[in-house]
Protein backbone atom coordinates (compact mmCIF):
# COMPACT_ATOMS: atom_id res chain seq x y z
CA UNK A 1 0.00 0.00 0.00
CA UNK A 2 1.31 3.35 -1.10
CA UNK A 3 2.07 6.04 1.61
CA UNK A 4 1.67 10.11 1.01
CA UNK A 5 1.33 12.96 3.43
CA UNK A 6 -1.24 15.66 2.55
CA UNK A 7 1.26 18.57 3.53
CA UNK A 8 0.15 21.85 6.42
CA UNK A 9 0.13 24.38 3.50
CA UNK A 10 -2.40 26.03 5.87
CA UNK A 11 -1.83 27.31 8.97
CA UNK A 12 -3.16 24.79 11.69
CA UNK A 13 -2.87 21.32 9.49
CA UNK A 14 -6.58 19.80 9.44
CA UNK A 15 -8.21 20.75 12.59
CA UNK A 16 -10.48 23.52 13.31
CA UNK A 17 -9.91 23.77 17.36
CA UNK A 18 -8.19 25.72 20.17
CA UNK A 19 -6.97 22.42 22.13
CA UNK A 20 -5.03 21.40 18.65
CA UNK A 21 -1.55 23.01 17.66
CA UNK A 22 -1.55 26.48 16.56
CA UNK A 23 1.26 27.12 13.70
CA UNK A 24 1.54 28.97 10.47
CA UNK A 25 2.56 27.48 7.36
CA UNK A 26 6.11 28.05 6.68
CA UNK A 27 8.67 26.36 3.74
CA UNK A 28 10.27 25.52 6.18
CA UNK A 29 7.83 24.21 7.95
CA UNK A 30 6.87 22.26 5.15
CA UNK A 31 10.13 21.11 4.03
CA UNK A 32 10.90 19.16 7.53
CA UNK A 33 7.65 17.22 7.08
CA UNK A 34 8.30 16.10 3.35
CA UNK A 35 11.66 15.63 4.00
CA UNK A 36 11.29 13.40 6.99
CA UNK A 37 8.33 11.34 5.07
CA UNK A 38 10.72 10.77 2.45
CA UNK A 39 13.56 9.44 4.55
CA UNK A 40 10.61 6.93 6.00
CA UNK A 41 9.65 5.89 2.52
CA UNK A 42 6.74 7.77 1.90
CA UNK A 43 5.07 7.21 -1.74
CA UNK A 44 4.24 10.97 -2.72
CA UNK A 45 3.44 14.47 -1.16
CA UNK A 46 0.48 16.45 -2.04
CA UNK A 47 -0.29 20.20 -1.31
CA UNK A 48 -3.92 21.73 -1.53
CA UNK A 49 -4.69 24.99 -2.62
CA UNK A 50 -7.07 27.42 -0.20
CA UNK A 51 -7.87 30.98 -1.26
CA UNK A 52 -10.22 31.67 1.77
CA UNK A 53 -10.12 30.59 5.03
CA UNK A 54 -13.25 29.71 7.85
CA UNK A 55 -12.05 32.68 10.37
CA UNK A 56 -13.20 31.92 14.01
CA UNK A 57 -10.88 32.33 16.78
CA UNK A 58 -8.33 30.05 15.38
CA UNK A 59 -8.27 32.13 11.60
CA UNK A 60 -8.65 28.62 10.35
CA UNK A 61 -7.09 28.12 6.91
CA UNK A 62 -7.03 32.28 6.46
CA UNK A 63 -2.73 31.72 6.59
CA UNK A 64 -1.78 29.72 3.42
CA UNK A 65 0.79 29.42 0.91
CA UNK A 66 0.55 28.58 -2.98
CA UNK A 67 0.41 24.94 -4.29
CA UNK A 68 2.99 25.31 -7.37
CA UNK A 69 5.51 27.39 -6.25
CA UNK A 70 5.86 25.34 -2.91
CA UNK A 71 5.70 22.39 -4.56
CA UNK A 72 8.55 23.37 -6.83
CA UNK A 73 10.67 24.43 -4.10
CA UNK A 74 10.50 21.12 -2.54
CA UNK A 75 10.99 19.69 -5.75
CA UNK A 76 14.56 20.83 -5.29
CA UNK A 77 15.39 19.72 -2.06
CA UNK A 78 14.25 16.20 -2.48
CA UNK A 79 15.06 13.13 -4.38
CA UNK A 80 12.77 10.27 -4.45
CA UNK A 81 9.43 11.56 -3.29
CA UNK A 82 6.55 12.59 -5.62
CA UNK A 83 5.35 15.77 -5.20
CA UNK A 84 1.79 17.11 -6.26
CA UNK A 85 0.40 20.19 -6.82
CA UNK A 86 -3.33 21.84 -6.64
CA UNK A 87 -4.57 23.57 -9.28
CA UNK A 88 -7.54 25.92 -8.37
CA UNK A 89 -9.00 25.71 -11.79
CA UNK A 90 -11.20 28.75 -11.58
CA UNK A 91 -8.11 30.94 -11.25
CA UNK A 92 -5.38 29.35 -13.56
CA UNK A 93 -5.96 28.76 -17.33
CA UNK A 94 -4.44 25.37 -18.43
CA UNK A 95 -2.02 26.52 -20.63
CA UNK A 96 -0.08 28.61 -17.38
CA UNK A 97 -0.57 24.94 -15.35
CA UNK A 98 0.58 23.21 -18.22
CA UNK A 99 3.89 25.49 -18.22
CA UNK A 100 4.14 25.53 -14.65
CA UNK A 101 4.44 21.09 -14.81
CA UNK A 102 7.09 21.50 -17.19
CA UNK A 103 9.04 23.20 -14.94
CA UNK A 104 8.66 21.48 -12.09
CA UNK A 105 8.68 18.66 -13.97
CA UNK A 106 12.55 19.90 -14.88
CA UNK A 107 13.40 20.10 -11.27
CA UNK A 108 12.31 17.04 -10.57
CA UNK A 109 11.42 14.65 -13.67
CA UNK A 110 8.92 11.63 -13.27
CA UNK A 111 7.86 12.86 -9.88
CA UNK A 112 5.59 15.68 -10.27
CA UNK A 113 1.35 15.73 -10.57
CA UNK A 114 -1.44 17.73 -10.58
CA UNK A 115 -4.79 17.94 -8.45
CA UNK A 116 -7.16 19.51 -10.51
CA UNK A 117 -10.10 21.22 -8.21
CA UNK A 118 -13.40 22.84 -9.71
CA UNK A 119 -13.82 25.23 -6.49
CA UNK A 120 -17.01 25.01 -4.24
CA UNK A 121 -16.50 27.79 -1.90
CA UNK A 122 -18.02 30.63 -3.51
CA UNK A 123 -15.70 33.30 -1.37
CA UNK A 124 -12.79 31.83 -2.52
CA UNK A 125 -13.34 33.00 -5.97
CA UNK A 126 -16.20 35.94 -5.36
CA UNK A 127 -13.38 38.18 -3.84
CA UNK A 128 -11.35 37.92 -6.94
CA UNK A 129 -14.19 38.21 -9.20
CA UNK A 130 -13.67 35.04 -10.83
CA UNK A 131 -16.66 33.28 -9.21
CA UNK A 132 -18.91 32.26 -12.53
CA UNK A 133 -22.39 32.03 -10.81
CA UNK A 134 -24.34 29.72 -8.79
CA UNK A 135 -24.72 27.31 -12.21
CA UNK A 136 -20.86 26.05 -11.41
CA UNK A 137 -22.22 24.14 -8.77
CA UNK A 138 -24.29 21.71 -11.47
CA UNK A 139 -21.41 22.57 -14.14
CA UNK A 140 -18.67 22.54 -12.80
CA UNK A 141 -17.48 18.89 -14.12
CA UNK A 142 -18.25 19.54 -17.38
CA UNK A 143 -15.90 23.00 -17.18
CA UNK A 144 -13.49 20.57 -15.45
CA UNK A 145 -13.85 18.14 -18.44
CA UNK A 146 -13.06 20.54 -20.75
CA UNK A 147 -9.73 22.19 -18.78
CA UNK A 148 -8.31 18.48 -18.36
CA UNK A 149 -8.35 17.97 -22.14
CA UNK A 150 -6.62 21.04 -22.82
CA UNK A 151 -4.27 20.61 -20.28
CA UNK A 152 -3.79 16.88 -20.98
CA UNK A 153 -3.33 17.86 -24.88
CA UNK A 154 -0.89 20.40 -24.15
CA UNK A 155 1.08 18.24 -21.66
CA UNK A 156 1.84 15.00 -24.22
CA UNK A 157 1.57 17.39 -27.46
CA UNK A 158 2.93 20.24 -26.31
CA UNK A 159 -0.28 22.06 -28.77
CA UNK A 160 -4.16 22.24 -28.53
CA UNK A 161 -6.41 23.84 -30.99
CA UNK A 162 -9.23 22.72 -28.36
CA UNK A 163 -12.76 24.44 -28.89
CA UNK A 164 -15.07 24.03 -26.42
CA UNK A 165 -18.05 26.00 -24.23
CA UNK A 166 -15.54 27.56 -21.70
CA UNK A 167 -12.05 27.34 -23.50
CA UNK A 168 -10.89 28.07 -27.47
CA UNK A 169 -7.53 27.43 -28.49
CA UNK A 170 -6.13 28.99 -31.30
CA UNK A 171 -2.74 26.99 -31.80
CA UNK A 172 -2.00 26.82 -28.57
CA UNK A 173 1.74 25.75 -27.81
CA UNK A 174 3.59 24.66 -24.54
CA UNK A 175 7.49 23.75 -24.95
CA UNK A 176 9.19 21.49 -23.15
CA UNK A 177 6.63 19.11 -22.45
CA UNK A 178 6.41 17.60 -19.06
CA UNK A 179 7.29 13.66 -19.57
CA UNK A 180 4.69 11.68 -17.15
CA UNK A 181 2.79 14.57 -15.02
CA UNK A 182 -0.09 11.91 -13.48
CA UNK A 183 -3.74 13.70 -12.56
CA UNK A 184 -5.67 13.22 -9.43
CA UNK A 185 -9.61 14.36 -8.71
CA UNK A 186 -10.75 14.54 -5.33
CA UNK A 187 -14.21 14.15 -6.36
CA UNK A 188 -16.62 11.31 -4.99
CA UNK A 189 -20.29 12.43 -6.16
CA UNK A 190 -21.01 10.69 -9.04
CA UNK A 191 -20.20 13.44 -11.20
CA UNK A 192 -17.06 13.46 -9.85
CA UNK A 193 -16.17 9.72 -9.78
CA UNK A 194 -17.26 9.88 -13.68
CA UNK A 195 -14.88 12.76 -14.58
CA UNK A 196 -11.89 10.66 -12.74
CA UNK A 197 -12.55 7.81 -14.40
CA UNK A 198 -12.15 9.89 -17.97
CA UNK A 199 -9.70 12.18 -17.22
CA UNK A 200 -7.67 11.37 -14.24
CA UNK A 201 -4.91 8.43 -13.26
CA UNK A 202 -5.95 8.90 -9.56
CA UNK A 203 -8.54 9.17 -7.16
CA UNK A 204 -8.63 10.81 -3.79
CA UNK A 205 -11.50 10.31 -1.21
CA UNK A 206 -12.34 11.08 2.88
CA UNK A 207 -12.52 7.91 5.05
CA UNK A 208 -15.10 7.93 7.13
CA UNK A 209 -15.97 8.19 11.26
CA UNK A 210 -13.29 7.11 13.62
CA UNK A 211 -11.56 4.09 13.98
CA UNK A 212 -14.18 2.52 11.13
CA UNK A 213 -11.37 1.84 8.20
CA UNK A 214 -13.46 0.38 6.60
CA UNK A 215 -15.90 2.57 6.48
CA UNK A 216 -14.87 4.11 2.58
CA UNK A 217 -15.69 0.92 1.04
CA UNK A 218 -18.31 2.22 -1.23
CA UNK A 219 -16.81 4.98 -2.72
CA UNK A 220 -14.23 2.22 -4.22
CA UNK A 221 -17.29 0.07 -5.29
CA UNK A 222 -18.74 3.49 -7.10
CA UNK A 223 -15.16 4.02 -8.40
CA UNK A 224 -14.79 0.34 -9.45
CA UNK A 225 -17.76 0.94 -11.45
CA UNK A 226 -17.14 4.30 -13.27
CA UNK A 227 -13.61 2.65 -14.29
CA UNK A 228 -15.71 -0.03 -16.15
CA UNK A 229 -17.23 2.31 -18.00
CA UNK A 230 -14.30 3.83 -19.54
CA UNK A 231 -12.06 0.53 -19.50
CA UNK A 232 -9.01 3.36 -17.69
CA UNK A 233 -6.96 2.06 -14.37
CA UNK A 234 -7.26 4.79 -11.70
CA UNK A 235 -5.80 4.22 -8.66
CA UNK A 236 -7.51 4.82 -5.33
CA UNK A 237 -6.08 6.92 -2.49
CA UNK A 238 -8.13 7.24 0.86
CA UNK A 239 -7.66 10.46 3.30
CA UNK A 240 -6.99 9.60 6.87
CA UNK A 241 -6.03 11.83 10.06
CA UNK A 242 -3.77 9.62 12.42
CA UNK A 243 -3.74 10.43 16.13
CA UNK A 244 -1.78 8.38 17.90
CA UNK A 245 -0.04 7.59 21.42
CA UNK A 246 1.45 5.04 23.49
CA UNK A 247 -1.71 3.56 24.55
CA UNK A 248 -5.46 3.57 23.22
CA UNK A 249 -6.46 5.68 25.75
CA UNK A 250 -3.65 8.36 25.47
CA UNK A 251 -4.50 8.95 21.78
CA UNK A 252 -8.25 9.03 22.61
CA UNK A 253 -7.81 11.55 25.56
CA UNK A 254 -6.00 13.83 22.72
CA UNK A 255 -8.87 13.46 20.28
CA UNK A 256 -11.53 14.16 22.99
CA UNK A 257 -9.44 17.33 23.46
CA UNK A 258 -9.48 18.30 19.90
CA UNK A 259 -13.31 17.61 19.87
CA UNK A 260 -13.59 20.15 23.00
CA UNK A 261 -12.07 22.93 21.78
CA UNK A 262 -13.81 23.27 18.37
CA UNK A 263 -13.70 26.39 17.07
CA UNK A 264 -17.43 27.11 16.37
CA UNK A 265 -17.19 30.21 14.46
CA UNK A 266 -14.89 28.84 12.13
CA UNK A 267 -17.30 25.54 11.50
CA UNK A 268 -20.38 27.77 11.25
CA UNK A 269 -18.42 29.47 8.44
CA UNK A 270 -17.94 25.73 6.99
CA UNK A 271 -21.46 25.06 6.57
CA UNK A 272 -22.78 28.40 5.43
CA UNK A 273 -20.65 28.09 2.78
CA UNK A 274 -21.03 24.38 2.23
CA UNK A 275 -24.70 24.93 1.75
CA UNK A 276 -25.14 25.87 -1.92
CA UNK A 277 -23.22 23.21 -3.01
CA UNK A 278 -25.71 21.06 -1.20
CA UNK A 279 -28.77 23.08 -2.07
CA UNK A 280 -27.96 22.48 -5.94
CA UNK A 281 -28.52 18.93 -5.26
CA UNK A 282 -25.25 17.32 -5.38
CA UNK A 283 -25.08 14.39 -3.22
CA UNK A 284 -22.28 11.85 -1.81
CA UNK A 285 -19.58 14.89 -2.61
CA UNK A 286 -16.06 15.94 -0.21
CA UNK A 287 -17.43 19.00 0.42
CA UNK A 288 -20.93 17.47 1.93
CA UNK A 289 -19.12 15.15 4.03
CA UNK A 290 -16.39 18.10 5.48
CA UNK A 291 -19.11 20.35 6.46
CA UNK A 292 -21.61 17.83 8.34
CA UNK A 293 -21.31 18.29 12.21
CA UNK A 294 -20.91 15.07 13.59
CA UNK A 295 -16.78 15.43 13.38
CA UNK A 296 -16.06 18.57 11.75
CA UNK A 297 -13.55 19.69 14.16
CA UNK A 298 -11.85 17.96 11.70
CA UNK A 299 -13.31 18.18 8.59
CA UNK A 300 -15.13 14.98 9.35
CA UNK A 301 -12.07 13.10 7.73
CA UNK A 302 -11.73 9.22 8.31
CA UNK A 303 -9.78 9.78 12.05
CA UNK A 304 -7.68 6.49 13.15
CA UNK A 305 -6.84 7.57 16.99
CA UNK A 306 -4.87 4.59 18.86
CA UNK A 307 -1.84 3.05 20.21
CA UNK A 308 0.77 3.14 17.56
CA UNK A 309 0.01 -0.90 17.31
CA UNK A 310 -3.83 -0.35 16.72
CA UNK A 311 -3.00 2.51 13.84
CA UNK A 312 -0.84 -0.28 11.95
CA UNK A 313 -3.86 -2.55 12.47
CA UNK A 314 -6.28 -0.01 11.25
CA UNK A 315 -4.18 0.87 8.00
CA UNK A 316 -3.70 -2.73 7.39
CA UNK A 317 -7.36 -2.87 7.45
CA UNK A 318 -7.82 0.00 5.06
CA UNK A 319 -5.19 -2.01 2.68
CA UNK A 320 -7.51 -4.94 2.64
CA UNK A 321 -10.60 -3.31 1.22
CA UNK A 322 -10.75 -4.01 -2.35
CA UNK A 323 -9.35 -1.67 -4.79
CA UNK A 324 -7.51 0.34 -2.32
CA UNK A 325 -3.78 1.56 -3.85
CA UNK A 326 -3.21 3.91 -0.63
CA UNK A 327 -3.69 6.33 1.91
CA UNK A 328 -2.47 10.33 2.19
CA UNK A 329 -2.51 11.12 5.80
CA UNK A 330 -2.67 13.61 7.80
CA UNK A 331 -1.45 14.58 11.74
CA UNK A 332 -2.53 16.57 14.64
CA UNK A 333 1.00 17.38 14.84
CA UNK A 334 2.84 16.89 11.36
CA UNK A 335 6.51 16.60 11.92
CA UNK A 336 6.36 14.28 14.95
CA UNK A 337 3.44 12.47 13.07
CA UNK A 338 5.64 11.78 10.70
CA UNK A 339 8.61 10.67 12.78
CA UNK A 340 6.25 8.16 14.59
CA UNK A 341 4.71 6.83 11.40
CA UNK A 342 8.19 5.74 10.29
CA UNK A 343 9.59 4.93 13.87
CA UNK A 344 6.51 3.05 15.42
CA UNK A 345 3.66 2.39 12.81
CA UNK A 346 5.18 1.53 9.62
CA UNK A 347 7.19 -1.56 11.33
CA UNK A 348 3.99 -2.76 12.33
CA UNK A 349 2.09 -2.86 9.03
CA UNK A 350 1.82 -5.98 7.12
CA UNK A 351 1.42 -3.71 4.21
CA UNK A 352 4.62 -1.90 4.26
CA UNK A 353 6.88 -4.82 4.63
CA UNK A 354 8.39 -4.21 1.12
CA UNK A 355 8.88 -0.73 2.16
CA UNK A 356 10.94 -2.12 5.38
CA UNK A 357 12.19 -4.94 2.96
CA UNK A 358 13.65 -2.59 0.87
CA UNK A 359 15.46 -0.21 3.74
Amino acid sequence: MDIGVFIPIGNNGWLISETAPQYMPTFALNKEVVQKAEAYGFDFALSMIKLRGFGGKTEFWEHNLESFTLMAGLAAVTDKIKIFATAATLTLPPAIVARMASTIDSIAPGRFGINLITGWQKAEYDQMGLWPGESHYSDRYSYLAEYATVLKELMQTGRSDFKGKYFEMHDCRVSPQPKDVKIICAGSSDEGLAFTAQYADYSFALGKGTNTPGAFAGVNARLAAAKAKTGRDVAAYILFMIIADETDAGAMAKWQLYREGADQEALAWLTNQAAPNAAAGTTNTNTTQLAAPESAVNLNMGTLVGSYESVARMLDEVAAVPDTAGVLLVFDDFVQGVENFGTRIQPKMKSRANVLAGA
